[in-house]
This record gives structure tokens, sequence and C-alpha cells, in this order.
């Protein structure tokens, strides 16, 4: 059950053995023991880590996060409605491209990989565009680890009654946050990122006044939100279709070791010590962020890549992996760059070994 090296990704990332051993029964999806007593209370479970306001519900849906991302998308916005996109990377690009797929009608704002969104042109775009029914921000921009300004945009969404989705992806279970103080409506995110779980499953959580207004209107079977939250609702937590049952159970045992961590605040402590390390052991080594300080996540930082012509990813990577340590090729359209994780079961000691370990790593500068 021990892992070779640690992945420092956005997910899947590294998980505790004990999560990976929770994979080991078989469970049948029509039992009690299976849809109640493990599926129902993981439903329970992130709807109160999501808000402590009433009126909120969760569903799951089978496969990655992106599939979620899409049910959601396909669900709630009728044939006449139209969203709007804030687009600073791969992720926020992804929504727009899921919503063209759909035959949405989008306005997209975006400002740039490396910049966060202007509220005054998002304010002018909703005053001007009345059309617009709900906005889509993503929370922790993975192609470069930006934090966006979900407060201060959301604001803005509300105070010209639009329904908000946010992708929380990579930050729901490691950065606190009240949904439904921030007038979230809906909130999508992944079992295999903060909650440090393995892949198999994404879940939605919802204002449940507007999860029932998607009622008829998925555009999908398999990805109908609506039809998977009343499935469940009804029959106690059962899946319309195949359960995922080895990675919901690991999950479950997830948010077990979350709540035994000392929760979302503490766990938040954990991931911002892990990158504020790796920041700091880096820079060290003569390694430059991306962004500035003010705009990274506690989730993932991204580096520009050596200047040194000997300088090769793919050599870095593998040199890096020999000594335990799996790290991310950049995704940033016009910078060479790569991008290192924080979340996981990794903690501060792990992040020192692995600056020893680029150290170790840096052959163009034995040339």
């Amino acid at each position: 059950m021990k892992n070779e090296y640690l992945l420092l990704t956005p997910g899947p990332l590294s998980t505790s053995e004990t999560v990976r051993e929770a994979m080991l029964k078989d469970w049948c999806t029509w039992d009690d023991d299976y849809n109640k007593d493990i599926v129902e209370v993981i439903r329970t479970k992130l709807t109160r880590l999501a808000t402590k306001q009433a009126g909120y519900t969760s569903v799951l849906m089978q496969g990655s996060g992106t599939a979620s991302v899409e049910a959601t998308i396909g669900s709630a916005i009728t044939p006449k409605g139209k969203l709007l996109v804030v687009d600073n990377g791969a992720y926020g690009a992804r929504i727009a491209q899921i919503a063209d797929y759909l035959n949405i009608e989008t306005h997209v704002i975006a400002p740039g990989e490396i910049s966060r969104p202007n509220l005054d042109e998002i304010a002018s775009i909703l005053e001007q565009d009345i059309a617009i029914t709900h906005v889509a921000i993503v929370h922790c921009e993975t192609t470069t680890g930006m934090l966006n300004p979900i407060e201060a945009l959301i604001k803005l969404a509300k105070q010209h009654d639009k329904t908000v989705i946010l992708d929380a992806m990579s930050s729901f279970g490691g950065i606190p946050m009240d949904i439904g103080e921030l007038g979230i409506d809906f909130m999508i995110s992944s079992a295999n990122k903060c909650i440090q779980g393995v892949p198999g499953f994404g879940f939605v959580v919802a204002k449940q006044s507007e999860l029932e207004k998607c009622q008829g209107q998925g555009r999908s079977l398999s990805l109908d939100l609506y039809d998977q939250w009343h499935c469940m609702e009804v029959n106690h937590g059962k899946w319309r279709f195949t359960s995922p049952t080895h990675t919901v159970r690991a999950f479950y045992q997830a948010l077990l070791e979350l709540e035994q961590e000392g929760g979302i605040e503490a766990r938040f402590n954990r991931y911002q010590t892990n990158q504020k390390t790796l920041v700091e052991g880096m820079r060290s080594l003569g390694f430059r962020t991306l962004l500035n300080d003010d705009l990274h996540s506690p989730i993932i930082t991204s580096f520009y890549s050596p200047e040194h012509s000997d300088y090769q990813f793919k050599a870095f990577y593998n040199r890096l992996k020999e000594q335990g340590f799996v790290i991310y090729p950049g995704k940033v359209s016009n910078a060479d760059c790569f991008r290192i994780g924080n979340i996981g079961d990794v903690y501060p000691s792990d992040i020192e070994r692995l600056i020893s370990a680029v150290k170790n790593a840096m052959y163009w500068e034995l040339a």
C-alpha cells in the first residue's frame, strides 16, 4: 500500500494509506449499509462543510470533475439563458467550451492567464447585457495557481440578480468559505482534490430551490443534475446508474480524516505552510514564480522554467521522480513554466525534502 512517490499535482494527489485501504472491500449498490450509511452521510457532511445556512443540498455525479461542471452548466441554464464566464485560465476556458458544445449563449471575459478579472468591466457588462442569467467563476485557477476574488465577483453578480456557479474544484475542502454567506447557487468540486480522496466522481452543493428549477432542463441523460439529485433524495442515496463504490468508500474515509485533522481551517493552514515553504525554497535555488505573491493560492504554484540552454522539463521531471516526487508541466499559453502542487497527504517536511531533491536534479547547473 506504500507509494513510490509523492504526487505534487492538483489532483489526482497523494492519499493516505488508510484512504487507499478503504477500497479493499466490495459494496452492493442496493444495500442500506452503502446508500444510507455511506452515500447519504457523505452528502450531509459535504453540505455542512460548504455552508452553515439552511436550504442547501448536495448531489454526487459519476465521472471527472469536468463531468460535474458540464452537468451543472447543462442543467441549470434554460434554453433562453445566457452565461457570463470569467476565463483567466484553462478551466474558465473549459466552462466556455462546455457552454459552446451545449449551444448555450455566452459572454466571455478573458483578462489573460496571469491577471485577475476587472471588476469594473464585469459591472459594466452586467448592467448592459440584461440577457445574462448566470455567472460562472473558477475559484482557484490551477492553470497558474491564481486565486480569483470570488467574494467581490459574486457580490456584483448578486447585485444584478444573477445565478452564480462556482467551480471550486481545487479549493473546496482546502480554503475556508461559506457558500451560503457568499451567495453561491451551485458549487462544484471533485473527490480527488482537497478532501484527499481518489478519482471517480464529482459533486455539487447547491441551493435546493435553484436545483429544483433544473427539473426537465438537462441536456444529457447521464449528466442530468436534477434527476441524479432527485433519485438520491427519493431512494436514500441510490445512484441512477452504476456507482463508483470503491471511490465513494475511500471518500468517506477521507472525510473522516479531514475531521480528524481539525477541519478545513486546519487543512488550509497546512497547505499554506506547504506553499510558503515551497516558494521560499525554490527561490533560494534561483527559481522565479509566475505570479506575484498576492495572487497565489495555497493549492498549486507555477514557476518559470530555467533559461539555461541545457534545461529540459522531461529530464528534470525524471530526476525528481527518481527521488520520489512527481510535478506537473506548465499549462500557460505564453510562458515556459512548470507547476508544483501543495495539496494532498503532503506536509511541510515533504516540501523540505522536495527542495533538496530539486537541488540534486538541477543537472544544468553542473555543466
